[in-house]
């Protein structure tokens, strides 16, 4: 059996698709819950482990083909029955590389972009507060035009590298371990490899099976976090989400999209803090 298999007889895609969705909905509920119940230094932590015992009650509980078809082996280090350091080494390695030559491509237009949207910040265009209605936007744009028609938009910030040696390591581990691990097992793991069962991947992308499958696995991730804090730009996370579910299907695991994920979350963060001082 594939990640991207045809839906059996005996499981209707509206059956697949409800359980992915109905579990999906229990999750988040009880993320929500958490972030609003538990005490602030104790959120990531819950978070993380509600992620990981969803994903063991429907995957990690289950014979070793299963956990390998879903992708969640990790190179095999969760399977008893393939104790190979070598092969997690290989595993490891190959997931950090690809994820890293993604973040080369990603993270400079990135940068970019970030560099313009706080220019545009400094310079009051959007007025006093993000605009609401099309009037406000065609308004707000029009005076961004017209800067840039006039000499364009500096950008006057200074960059201040926000941690210590020690935080940086804290946050680069507790990204990996308390975000990016149980959010990759959960929506990649479980949820994309669920959904594909409903939608098979027929189409390719740069060598990976892609499909129905990735969109609404991103669209579940993009509202779960809207969920747990009702920002709009919450949102947003809706795209990365696309190329973390491209590396589950390119490498048929989450290892590269742990990776990938918990560099996103890490440059983002360095950038906020390095320029919102």
């Amino acid at each position: 059996m594939t990640f991207w298999r045809t839906p059996s007889g005996a499981e209707s895609r509206l059956a697949i698709v409800g359980e992915a969705v109905g579990v999906t909905s229990i999750v988040t509920g009880l993320v929500v819950a958490a972030a609003r119940l538990v005490p602030e230094g104790w959120v990531a932590t819950v978070v993380g482990f509600l992620f990981l015992g969803a994903t063991w009650l429907f995957v990690w509980r289950r014979d070793d083909g299963w956990v390998s078809d879903r992708g969640l082996a990790l190179g095999g280090l969760v399977l008893p029955s393939e104790p190979r350091p070598r092969v997690w080494l290989r595993a490891g390695l190959h997931a950090l590389g690809l994820a890293m030559l993604l973040a080369l491509v990603t993270f400079v237009p990135f940068y970019l972009g970030f560099r313009r949207w706080i220019a545009l910040q400094d310079s009051h265009l959007w007025g006093p507060e993000l605009p609401k209605t099309l009037q406000d936007w065609r308004d707000a744009l029009g005076r961004i035009q017209a800067a840039m028609t006039q000499g364009g938009i500096p950008f006057q910030r200074t960059f201040v590298f926000p941690f210590t040696p020690r935080a940086l390591a804290e946050r680069v581990l507790g990204q990996l371990v308390l975000v990016a691990l149980p959010e990759e097992a959960f929506y990649r793991g479980y949820l994309q490899s669920r959904l594909a069962d409903a939608f098979p991947m027929r189409r390719r992308l740069f060598g990976a099976p892609v499909g129905f499958a990735i969109v609404l696995t991103s669209a579940l991730f993009a509202v779960g976090h809207l969920a747990t804090i009702p920002a709009p730009a919450r949102l947003a996370v809706f795209f990365p989400s696309l190329l973390f579910g491209w590396l589950r299907s390119r490498t048929k695991g989450i290892g590269a999209g742990l990776a990938y994920h918990a560099s996103c979350n890490i440059f983002s963060e360095l950038l906020f803090r390095g320029y919102m001082h």
